[in-house]
């Protein structure tokens, strides 16, 4: 396993990125068409959010490992010219839509601005008079309340406590969004929607990821599991008991313990897929075109909704000529969002990147700290 310490490069990220991406899209065209429903898209968000967790946190261990702090006004800095600009131009684009339509209404619109979709969507159901086509909104709500609230919490507990005790800390955590999840669930017996979109009971799938990159790392960290354990033991196992939480539909697995159990289940793929991305069934991650799909998975899905929509208008909800089109449409404008603003944007953050490392180090180094390694954040 190769990861450039320099600039975190770590293997099979975008390949994962790709595979989630894949997820959603394909539920998503079959929720548009008469084609039979099986793909789980609620589990390709699933895995956005616990690789969203590991990186972020990765990224953070680094920072404060080198310098003994964290630029929260950086970090803060860097998702916003990573997330903002796309997220609000295809936003925009949709209320306009949305606007001439009729179809929404400028309170519900302002919700969305400051990254409520998915409390909305509680609220006034997946009809809400939000912009149209927005409805995966919901999900960087929750990943966006995170970056809020994480880089605080982790820099409070990392001048504290022991490494150790931040992953029993984030443990903790989500054993409390486990209970609070079963009080919602069997004791006010609220609606599936209540526990799938909200923060409060979605959080705990991107804090395993968070836990996975404090602990045993596998970018970072070296393992005490042999390589055959990982590959032909936990890996299949893993993959099973995702497998059964995906096809039971049991209410104690979709709405109580399967977020749980598929959060662990997550850690054996994203260690095999790290620390061994030349393993066959893990190297097709790491295929060019794998890796391209998954660079631009943000702006896909953003924009794949409007574009299955658009494809339907154009050529109807028949599965064989609607998914191609799909395809060209989605593919089409998600690399012009991604080459005409995320790209040039990504070479700006690296300065502040730069900046940071610069601040960071002056902050720490005045403090006594001993900065450690080169990792960029």
């Amino acid at each position: 396993m190769k990861t450039s310490a320099k600039t975190l490069e770590i293997p099979s990220l975008d390949g994962l990125r790709c595979a989630a991406i894949l997820i959603v899209f394909a539920s998503h065209v079959q929720m548009a068409t008469d084609a039979l429903r099986f793909i789980p898209g609620a589990f390709g968000v699933t895995l956005f959010f616990f690789l969203s967790g590991y990186l972020i946190t990765t990224l953070l261990r680094l920072e404060i490992e080198r310098t003994g702090t964290i630029s929260i006004g950086f970090f803060y800095l860097r998702r916003s010219l990573r997330i903002f600009p796309t997220c609000y131009l295809v936003l925009a684009l949709a209320a306009a839509y949305g606007w001439y339509s009729g179809a929404l209404s400028p309170w519900w619109l302002l919700g969305q601005v400051v990254h409520l979709t998915n409390y909305q969507i509680i609220s006034g159901g997946w009809l809400a008079p939000i912009a149209p086509n927005t409805d995966v909104y919901w999900s960087l709500a929750v990943e966006e309340h995170f970056y809020l609230a994480f880089p605080l919490l982790f820099l409070g507990l990392a001048r504290v406590a022991s490494r150790p005790a931040c992953v029993a800390a984030l443990l903790s955590l989500c054993a409390l969004v486990l209970a609070w999840r079963g009080w919602l669930v069997f004791g006010l017996e609220v609606p599936y929607d209540r526990t799938y979109l909200g923060t409060d009971t979605r959080i705990d799938s991107i804090l395993f990821g968070c836990v996975l990159a404090l602990w045993g790392n596998p970018a970072l960290d070296p393992t005490r599991i042999r390589e055959s354990a990982w590959k032909y033991r936990l890996l299949p196992l893993s993959l099973l008991v995702l497998l059964l939480t995906l096809a039971i539909g049991d209410r104690i697995l979709r709405q109580f313990a399967g977020y749980t159990i598929q959060g662990l289940c997550l850690v054996s793929l994203f260690v095999v897929a790290v620390r061994y991305p030349d393993w066959g069934p893990m190297r097709v991650l790491n295929y060019p075109v794998v890796q391209w799909l998954g660079r631009l998975s943000f702006a896909i899905y953003l924009v794949h909704p409007s574009m299955i929509h658009l494809s339907e208008y154009l050529v109807g909800k028949a599965l064989t000529p609607l998914l191609p089109t799909a395809i060209v449409l989605t593919l089409s404008s998600a690399a012009f969002l991604y080459y005409a603003i995320e790209r040039p944007l990504g070479r700006v953050r690296s300065r502040f990147n730069a900046v940071s490392r610069t601040a960071a180090a002056t902050v720490g180094n005045s403090a006594g700290a001993r900065p450690q390694g080169e990792g960029k954040a």
